[in-house]
């Protein structure tokens, strides 16, 4: 458990959004990024907006958050991935 302090009150509905080049892939790739953290995750708790281009993906994923630590785990996975160009 994390003993940092925190403005969040766990559990809590989380949004997370995840911005990168649209390759065809990207929606799955974050799935498969954030479903290890978080029980039955669904691809429904998924949306996903195309750039006004079509280059580049904007993914939102609705999480019930547990932890800080486990926000944390999600954001170190997410840009690690050369695929996320950002994760907010």
């Amino acid at each position: 458990m994390s003993t940092r302090e925190t403005l969040l009150e766990f559990p809590c509905d989380f949004p997370i959004k995840v911005f990168g080049k649209d390759d065809g892939g990207f929606q799955a790739r974050v799935f498969d990024l954030v479903a290890p953290h978080v029980t039955d995750l669904r691809r429904s708790d998924m949306s996903a907006k195309p750039s006004s281009g079509g280059k580049y993906l904007a993914v939102t994923v609705n999480i019930v958050a547990t932890s800080q630590d486990q926000i944390d785990a999600i954001y170190s996975d997410l840009t690690g991935s050369q695929q996320v160009l950002m994760a907010l």
